[in-house]
């Protein structure tokens, strides 16, 4: 299919987006407007400069920079700002469902309020919900460079809004900082009714995919890239069906992969894995949704059949009810039966 066709193609698929950093949708402009709304004074002299730095060799040069950027963030109308912005871009790419992480510690760690975060983000939610018909689940996520004390912490913080929040993650730096280290805090957020979600096997080795698995019972991993590393993991997540949400662009910029091509999507949808694409950290990664489907799409020659595949894995893998899930689902393939 040529490039204008198969981008009007992806354009108009129903998508679910389920690994989205909401402080890694912060562009450029928007940093700047805020940053001079609280007078913040930014490292960078212009946009220009700052899109410049969004250049990365790994994973902790990227995280370096997401810290910096989230220091601007002070008011429930920042939080409120940033998600808003995140849900009109996703909206005009026809997304219609999103699972949102947010990283509370981040904020926290300079002395910002937990509820002045989520405040401003589960506004902007519920105004989407009723204005943009975009549905909803909020996942906070554990830094996991830092302690299982700290997460802790985050967690009883968390407990007077735990009706807003429908899971939990771990993100942050990946290699050291292995699953096992969060065991307790894992068992306790599942106790107070928290769905589990881990980041996994992106720059860390198939072990912590096992870790996240069998430690902290996870139900779906985050990235997940080298569980086609042990062949044994690759059974394990088509018995019990584990979703993995994966992130093309996210793994070209921080050098997971070193070119598209080598994505290994296409291998896990040819071998039954319940493969699914998302943006990750867009304003830092060169695309959302659309743009991770197309380049994907492109660099792998992917068939309509498989690009199918992947928006019905993203619906089947969300955490909606299933009478929502069949109802998107549908839509979904009511929507490829008419591109003939």
């Amino acid at each position: 299919m040529e490039s204008s066709g198969l981008k009007n193609l992806i354009q108009g698929i129903p998508k679910a987006e389920l690994h989205l950093h909401i402080e890694g949708s912060f562009e450029p402009e928007l940093m700047f407007e805020i940053a001079k709304r609280n007078n913040i004074t930014l490292d960078y002299d212009s946009i220009e400069s700052l899109k410049k730095a969004y250049k990365f060799n790994n994973l902790q040069e990227f995280l370096d920079i997401y810290y910096t950027g989230a220091q601007v963030l002070i008011h429930e109308q920042d939080f409120f700002d940033l998600t808003w912005a995140y849900l009109t871009k996703v909206h005009s790419q026809n997304v219609v469902h999103v699972e949102v992480f947010f990283d509370p510690q981040t904020h926290t760690d300079r002395g910002i309020a937990f509820d002045v975060v989520i405040k401003g983000i589960y506004r902007a939610l519920e105004k989407a919900k009723n204005e943009l018909n975009i549905s909803f689940k909020l996942i906070m996520s554990y830094l996991r460079h830092l302690s299982e004390e700290a997460a802790f912490k985050t967690l009883e913080s968390s407990l007077p809004y735990k009706h807003w929040i429908d899971g939990v993650g771990l993100d942050s730096s990946e290699m050291g900082n292995p699953p096992s280290k969060f065991v307790n805090v894992f068992e306790a957020s599942a106790k107070h009714g928290y769905k589990l979600v881990a980041h996994a096997g992106e720059e860390g080795p198939a072990a912590y995919i096992w870790e996240a698995l069998d430690l902290l019972k996870v139900v779906r991993i985050d990235h997940g890239n080298r569980c086609l590393d042990d062949e044994a993991l690759v059974q394990r997540l088509l018995e019990k069906n584990i979703p993995l949400t994966l992130c093309p662009l996210s793994n070209v910029e921080l050098k997971v992969i070193q070119k598209m091509e080598e994505h290994p999507v296409a291998k896990m949808l040819d071998k039954g894995i319940l493969a699914t694409l998302h943006s990750d950290d867009p304003a830092y990664f060169g695309g959302y949704m659309n743009e991770n489907y197309y380049e994907t799409a492109k660099a792998l020659n992917l068939s309509k059949n498989q690009l199918m595949q992947l928006a019905l894995n993203a619906f089947e893998a969300s955490w909606l009810s299933s009478e929502d899930k069949e109802k998107q689902i549908s839509e979904v393939k009511n929507y490829f039966n008419s591109w003939n």
